[in-house]
This record gives structure tokens, sequence and C-alpha cells, in this order.
């Protein structure tokens, strides 16, 4: 084995004491670089903790993503051509979809993506990006109308996140219309598929909206310069999203990763807590 997988493993190992791992069968992944970015491909529904290469990785000091055995991604159209089964025997335990954008924009891949995650045994969700030029429940609806009411599903997801390149809206609302929309969007989404929502959002945006007060909402927090409890205080997260420059087997090019914020058995739990099979 190389030194550089050893010292990998070494890493994880000493980062999460309170599992019991076996890395008797682990790997370098196809396409993995040599150094302290080596890549890890684990096999599928292995209990080992994933670390994935990343080319523009972040200095961690304080607890790491690898610290969290449950790791995820995040697609879009952008993402073609995946190898779903690739990705989940690469480690993978869960992926959020883009559906759709707006009120009349559904995202050009999200069909293929939502059915072939699915065939390949991959819990996934389904995520609106908010656009701050319609009103929230135009935008709930044009969700409902788009995005199948699938009971094995996870929880629908709000991206809300300020979006100055838009090129038709670049309308920034006051904090408090902001969390108003929110409430009739997240509102109207959970009615219809009984599951409460779970919002995504950024360290600026949170913090110029005053998201705290949506402490009865799941969080995936974006945050790849540090710990989210670095930029966000002690606002609990369910996910966070720690690079947008990983590599993950079956996706070309730069992928989002992400890790859930609990243990094996506590993401066993939160799968059963919302009804996912």
């Amino acid at each position: 084995m190389k030194p550089a997988v050893l010292a990998v493993l070494s890493l994880m190992l000493s980062a999460c004491t309170s599992m019991d791992y076996d890395f008797s069968d682990v790997k370098p992944s196809a396409g993995s670089a040599s150094g302290s970015g080596t890549a890890i491909a684990l096999p599928s529904g292995s209990a080992k903790a994933p670390r994935f290469y990343d080319r523009k990785p972040h200095d961690y000091t304080g607890k790491t993503p690898w610290h969290y055995p449950v790791h995820g991604t995040d697609v879009s159209k952008y993402q073609d051509k995946v190898d779903w089964q690739q990705v989940r025997n690469s480690g993978v335990s869960f992926v959020f979809i883009k559906a759709t954008e707006g009120g009349d924009r559904v995202d050009d891949r999200f069909a293929e993506h939502w059915a072939n995650s699915r065939a390949a045994g991959i819990p996934r969700s389904a995520y609106h990006f908010y656009y701050f030029c319609r009103t929230a429940a135009d935008q709930a609806r044009w969700y409902i109308r788009n995005v199948p009411k699938d009971p094995g599903a996870l929880p629908p997801v709000l991206d809300m996140e300020w979006n100055p390149l838009s090129p038709s809206c670049k309308l920034r609302p006051d904090p408090a219309v902001v969390r108003k929309e929110m409430r009739t969007f997240l509102t109207m989404i959970e009615r219809h598929y009984g599951k409460k929502p779970v919002i995504y959002t950024t360290v600026d945006f949170f913090d110029d909206n005053d998201l705290r007060s949506f402490s009865d909402y799941p969080f995936w927090l974006r945050s790849t310069a540090g710990h989210p409890d670095e930029k966000y205080g002690p606002h609990p997260w369910v996910f966070w999203q720690y690079t947008g420059t990983g590599t993950i087997p079956g996706i070309k090019g730069d992928a989002d990763i992400n890790v859930f914020s609990g243990n094996h058995a506590q993401w066993r739990k939160w799968l059963e807590s919302n009804k996912v099979r």
C-alpha cells in the first residue's frame, strides 16, 4: 500500500474514534491523486467513512468533514452522464438533485437524475432554487407540479441564496419579506409532501436575513472555508456542504460534497423518521 494512502487511513482512524472501522479492503479510487488529497473508494453498503479527493481543499484545523462517516453529493444539469452505481459504490449515501427554479424552469436533467439515482439505491431529494422576482406561492406550485410525490424520497429542499449574476432578477428583498416568503413556500411544500422541508443556505444569506428564526426546520449549510460551527455559530444543522471542488467516482469534473451531522445509526434513524426507503 502506498505511503500516502496509509497516511490518510491513519488520519481517518484518529478522527473517528467513536466508531470501529475496518479498513482491510480499502483501495485508492480511480482517478485519485497521490499525496494528502488521496481519495478512498469504498464498497457499496460499507460502514466506513469515505474521504474524497479535493483539488482545492480547505486546510481544516478543527473538526474536519471526514470526521463524519455519512457523505453525499448534490447535482444539477451540469453533471451529465452520471454513473450512479459507481457513485454509490464510492461511499455516497445521499444526493440532492436540482428540480426547479423560480416559477417556470425545470432542470434539464432532473428526471434523469431522479430516476437513475433511485435505481442505484441512493436516497435522494429534489431541491428548488428560489427566484426573488416570483412569489413564493407561485414557486411552490411550480415545484409541486414538477416533483413527484414519492414517499420514499428524502424531504424537499428550499435553496435560499443571493444570485447577483442572474440576468433577469437582481432583487434583494427586505429580510422580513424574505422570511415571510420562505414560510409561505415551506408551509405549502410540507402540506403537499407530508415532510418538513430542509433549508439550504450560505453564510451571507443566513446572516443578512437572520435565518436563525427558522429553528423549527432542518438546515443544509454551505461552508467551504471552515466548520459550520465557526461560520454559523451554534445554529443546528443536519447537512453540511464542505466543498464544490471535490472528486466523486462516477461524476465527471468538480463535485459538491456534503456530510450528514451524525453517525450511521443516527443516519438510519433520520431516514426512518422521514420514511425513506
